[in-house]
């Protein structure tokens, strides 16, 4: 990020580098006291996101709901995607609070929001639907106070820290919300074995701590900056980004004859009218006169191309973490003898190496980038992940555990090395007074990448299902007795049923067979069809197929990513005693 020019002082950031010298006078300290404070923040908020996705099987036991029949997707959907979209939604909206009121504030009120939600969400009364919704409400104000956590956390950091240390300090508070998706899965593989509730009771303790400790220890030093909310931007924005994720998303359920929803009027009105909401979002911003979303902040070449490869590096990060949980979960774990009930917590285990990953190249890459500028690090950590991508389409469906491990480890700190440096360089590149505002822009395009990997992945891995799936299962439930009409009608359904049934860890003809009777009839081989390893087999061709066109595509935006990390610029780091001595000399 290159140096201001001496006759364009920024001098909001003037005050905040005074304010923060006097802080560090009075507490030498502070600055890693906010680190570790807003690094907690951040970890709860992504482990959160992601701890349910691999405790679903559990939670489903728990009130007692099958997640496999058709009038229970929506459920399955919701408590996927209510957290991300709403702190997708609402994370621009409290970073420009935090500009006005204080971002130290808007932070501590996001503490008390968070762990309040934990405890309603591990006191669930209801069971079945009532039980589902229980969790889905309160997952969604959750998200609000997940919104407040990140909108403002790395804007606290970029108050606290000079220029020359901002890499280091943001590597390791972004690289650990990116380690806390996949430690989230982790956590709630063991958790949800012990208990589904403990998944949100683990939260808990951190969210006590953490709100005292931020009421405590935090301070602004940042520059306020009075004015009022843009409510129409705001609601706009709100509905515009929510009928988009939800219109996608929704495309991958089937939809009368058709095996995905892209033709359902409701899919494609929240489509089209999302992306015409969000048109009239970009017009209303542009004639307001205090914009909830700067868009004019994208005119800055480090911001916009390092926003365009954030977003990128999200996508793909998100469709891997679904793809990896299903090729762990659906087929390798179960053909290498696990059972399918104790597939989530050994999938975590499994995926270690890609959060061993974030966590070494991280602080690392922060710190080289400080010394030598963003570049290089930013463009080459995304193209080392995009080769990643490529390796997962080689091997084979059944691979040597070592190999896959490499690989992923390679991801991880491929994807490691990009944060960083994308971090400090999007942050640095903001005026002072617009600090809160650019974390939220950055936060929504970080969680509406996640999000938007729910629909986009899915329907990508449907369409390389459709093709191979039907044809594989009929002749497979053929081959075990099972009668041609009966295999015909199974080997036609929509293939999100398959798909959702090894994201979940399910073997689907239990549900798919069991209710007809085939299971009991004569010559029929119901011991092989429900067993561990008929399944897996059936479906490893056919998914290598949606695997190939799903991680192609998520190379494809790695590069993306990585291009626009090399033409984002890279300067020198701003030197800030120069800056104060040519405050002086202008009377700042």
């Amino acid at each position: 990020m290159a140096a201001a020019p001496t006759t364009d002082l920024d001098k909001d950031d003037v005050q905040t580098i005074r304010r923060r010298l006097r802080v560090d006078r009075d507490h030498p300290h502070y600055k890693w006291v906010a680190l570790s404070n807003t690094t907690l923040g951040m970890l709860m908020v992504t482990i959160n996101s992601s701890i349910v996705i691999i405790s679903l099987p559990a939670i489903f036991r728990g009130v007692d709901l099958n997640p496999l029949e058709p009038g229970n997707v929506s459920y399955l959907l919701w408590l996927l995607m209510g957290f991300l979209l709403t702190s997708a939604v609402l994370v621009v909206m409290f970073g420009r609070l935090g500009d006005m009121f204080g971002r130290v504030k808007i932070y501590n009120l996001g503490f008390v929001v968070f762990t309040l939600c934990a405890i309603a969400l591990s006191f669930d009364p209801f069971t079945h639907g009532a039980g589902a919704l229980w969790l889905i409400g309160w997952r969604v104000v959750q998200g609000v106070g997940g919104a407040m956590l990140m909108a403002n956390s790395a804007a606290i950091l970029t108050d606290a820290f000079p220029a020359n240390r901002r890499g280091v300090a943001l590597g390791i508070n972004q690289v650990a919300a990116v380690a806390g998706s996949f430690l989230g899965l982790l956590i709630g593989g063991i958790l949800s074995e012990w208990d589904w509730k403990a998944i949100f009771w683990v939260t808990i303790p951190f969210g006590i701590l953490g709100t005292v400790w931020s009421y405590r220890s935090l301070h602004d030093t940042g520059t306020r900056t009075p004015g009022s909310l843009d409510i129409p931007g705001t609601l706009t924005f709100a509905l515009g980004l929510t009928a988009l994720l939800s219109g996608i998303t929704y495309g991958i359920q089937p939809y009368g004859d058709s095996k995905t929803g892209w033709g359902n009027p409701w899919v494609l009105a929240g489509v089209f009218g999302g992306i015409a909401l969000l048109l009239l979002f970009c017009y209303i911003e542009s004639k307001v006169s205090q914009p909830m979303f700067q868009l004019s902040l994208f005119r800055n070449r480090a911001f916009g191309l390092g926003n365009l490869a954030g977003l990128m590096a999200s996508l793909g990060r998100g469709g891997m973490q679904f793809m990896l949980i299903i090729w762990l979960q659906g087929i390798w774990l179960p053909l290498h003898g696990y059972d399918f009930e104790s597939t989530p917590l050994w999938a975590g285990i499994y995926m270690l190496p890609l959060t061993v990953g974030f966590l070494v190249a991280g602080p690392v890459s922060g710190w080289l980038s400080d010394k030598y500028g963003p570049r290089l690090f930013a463009a080459g950590g995304l193209t080392l992940a995009a080769v990643t991508f490529v390796l997962l389409v080689i091997i084979p469906v059944d691979f040597n555990y070592w190999l896959f491990g490499l690989i992923i480890l390679l991801n991880g700190l491929g994807t490691g090395i990009f944060t960083s440096p994308n971090t400090a360089e999007i942050m640095g590149a903001v005026p002072a007074s617009q600090r809160g505002v650019a974390s939220g822009m950055r936060g929504t395009l970080m969680n509406g990448g996640m999000a938007l990997s729910i629909g986009v992945f899915f329907s990508l891995m449907i369409v390389g299902l459709s093709g191979t799936l039907p044809g594989a299962m009929n002749s497979g439930l053929q081959s075990q007795g099972v009668s041609a009409q009966v295999a015909g009608q199974v080997a036609d359904m929509p293939p999100v049923g398959s798909l959702f049934a090894t994201f979940l860890g399910y073997n689907p003809f239990k549900e798919l067979l069991g209710p007809s009777g085939t299971l009991d009839k004569p010559g029929v081989n119901s011991d092989v069809l429900t067993g561990q390893e008929f399944f897996p087999h059936l479906i490893s061709g056919p998914f290598h197929s949606g695997l190939i066109v799903v991680f192609l595509v998520a190379a494809f935006m790695m590069l993306i990513g990585a291009v626009a990390s090399w033409f984002a610029g890279s300067g020198k780091v701003p030197d800030e005693t120069e800056e104060l001595i040519e405050a002086d000399r202008a009377g700042i």
